[in-house]
């Protein structure tokens, strides 16, 4: 497993300070697996990168949105990856920017409010118009602010935005209403891929499925075709040649083709890239990862960098307002258990709500331990009773909650269904709701239908954790009253506190804040760093994926 030192990156200031896989015959060549959890780097081939070639991708779920904003769902991201460029591109490992559509990293005033970015002026869509300043600024205006009336969010990576200004023809520059420190990452990441004008004008479902080809970037590969639910071919861009710096492919994608092919069963997907009829599948289980390394193949575990896979406590339902309650389920459930149990060494015992190798983690030292004699206890001095059935009981309420099924994270049912039988030792009632994707997502923001939300979100940034728990962004915990205004007042300052602090180390105490905050107040369980585990032929070289683990394709190259 790659683990990712993070570095502080630096910034010049201004002085003012179908399944139809497609056939392919299976490898015979032979190649040393890795261990589970740990990256695979490509193999070494005889010869240099090879052009031409279909790429078979599996996929684990369909596409919902290509708006970059709403693009965080993986199936999303890993399209917007490969069809935009970014203004700036995050190296992976270092998570150090680097230009990519911009020529330098922004000058930024002395309290990060103003960013100053020179852009190339050779860099086409592929729609043939230009990328100019002019379409920049509109692209980032829309994502700063969005636009209800089209239904397209803001994105929950720019924080604090106020407008965009063509200076010249290739300078354009950000004015933000308090600080913004987190902009430059930003505008890395996915949530920030640039869009022509045309696409600019789309509403919400004109970024949806059955639109694909119609959604214009000026990335590596466009869309060919799209059989909605089932696949998407993506073509290579010929006349791509404005690569971040520290790609080895400076010049159009190798592969001529690749074919997304959506494959939600586990041994469907698995069976096809062990027999030989995909190259990469991503959401190798655990269970399934002996499968792939002994079919010959390796796997590549990339960490997502941001906050872990866990449960958040919705404090302010009535079964969970009392902090003895909250800190019983915690002191019921074990953690070890459920990752020894059901996954593998990829998935690293979480230390905090954020992953070790995110921005600004601090380990919350013996905060999850296992003590079901504590957890008994503390529902007994509640008032809670253990009724005839062995769920407990306080004035003829049972402690009954219920939790999602976070169907994008892996084995999300199997983790609460020996959550579930943890915590019936206790006393405590877990159901499991009952849905797909859609009806899952509407059940989540309700806390009548969903009192524990089970889920993660990676970003490389000190951001991150805004973006999982603020009131503007994904509100894990629902901490947001019927006022509007925040019912723990204090968690949403330290949130904003870590997006508008200029200063790196007061961030980074800021993030630090909040994850002593989340644990002294009981409200999260993290369980593990998720990472994102694919499989991967030994004939795929160049194979990479983005700083929290998308697919990056423009280098992979085919060998035989």
């Amino acid at each position: 497993m790659i683990r990712i030192t993070p570095h502080r990156t630096p910034l010049r200031r201004r002085p003012s300070v179908r399944l139809a896989v497609a056939a392919g015959v299976a490898s015979t060549m032979a190649l040393t697996a890795c261990a589970a959890g740990e990256a695979a780097a490509p193999g070494a081939a005889s010869d240099g990168p090879v052009t031409g070639g279909t790429l078979t991708y599996l996929e684990h779920q369909a596409y919902t949105t290509l708006y970059p904003p709403a693009a965080g769902f993986y199936p999303n991201g890993a399209l917007v990856n490969n069809l935009t460029a970014r203004l700036l591109h995050q190296d992976p490992e270092t998570l150090e920017l680097e230009p990519w559509i911009a020529t330098a990293l922004p000058e930024v005033n002395g309290d990060a409010t103003e960013y100053t970015f020179d852009i190339r002026t050779d860099v086409t869509y592929s729609d043939g118009t230009p990328l100019t300043a002019e379409n920049v600024v509109a692209n980032l205006d829309l994502f700063g602010l969005g636009d209800q009336d089209r239904a397209l969010i803001v994105s929950e990576a720019v924080n604090n935005y106020e407008r965009g200004e063509v200076v010249d023809d290739d300078t354009v520059r950000f004015h933000f209403r308090a600080s913004a420190p987190g902009f430059a990452q930003a505008v890395s990441t996915i949530n920030s891929g640039l869009l022509a004008d045309a696409t600019l004008e789309r509403d919400s479902e004109g970024f949806g499925p059955g639109n694909a080809a119609d959604i214009i970037g000026a990335g590596p590969f466009t869309v060919e075709s799209e059989e909605v639910g089932t696949s998407i071919r993506l073509a290579a861009r010929e006349d791509y040649a404005w690569a971040p710096p520290s790609a080895e492919n400076q010049g159009r994608p190798y592969v001529d083709a690749v074919d997304i092919v959506i494959a939600p069963e586990d041994s469907v997907r698995i069976g096809s890239l062990a027999s030989g009829q995909a190259h990469i599948a991503r959401q190798v289980e655990p269970q399934h990862e002996e499968q792939v390394t002994s079919a010959g193949l390796s796997l590549h575990a990339a960490q997502t960098n941001g906050v872990n896979n866990g449960l958040s406590f919705r404090f302010d339902h009535p079964l969970l307002q009392d902090i003895d309650v909250r800190r019983a389920l915690i002191a019921g459930i074990d953690r070890e258990e459920v990752v020894s149990s059901i996954f593998s060494d990829a998935y690293p015992l979480a230390t905090s709500s954020l992953s070790s190798t995110a921005l600004g983690y601090s380990e919350q030292e013996d905060a999850y331990a296992y003590d079901p004699d504590l957890a008994e206890q503390l529902l007994d001095d509640a008032g809670w009773v253990v009724g005839s059935d062995g769920i407990r009981v306080r004035d003829g309420q049972r402690l009954h909650l219920v939790v999602n099924e976070a169907l994008p994270q892996p084995r999300s049912r199997d983790v609460i269904t020996l959550v579930a039988q943890q915590l019936r030792e206790i006393g405590v009632e877990l159901e499991l709701f009952q849905g797909d994707q859609a009806a899952q997502t509407a059940a989540s923001t309700d806390i009548d239908q969903v009192q524990i939300y089970h889920s993660m979100v990676g970003r490389a940034d000190f951001d991150v954790i805004k973006s999982q728990f603020s009131i503007d962004n994904r509100n894990t915990l629902l901490n947001e009253g019927a006022d509007g205004q925040p019912i723990d007042a204090d968690l949403e300052a330290l949130l904003q506190e870590v997006a508008s602090e200029p200063d790196t180390e007061a961030r980074a105490a800021a993030s630090a804040a909040v994850q002593a905050h989340l644990t002294e107040q009981a409200y999260v369980l993290p369980f593990f760093e998720e990472p994102q585990v694919y499989g991967v032929q030994p004939q795929v070289h160049g194979f990479e994926t983005e700083s929290v683990g998308r697919p990056t394709l423009s280098g992979v190259w085919l060998e035989g």
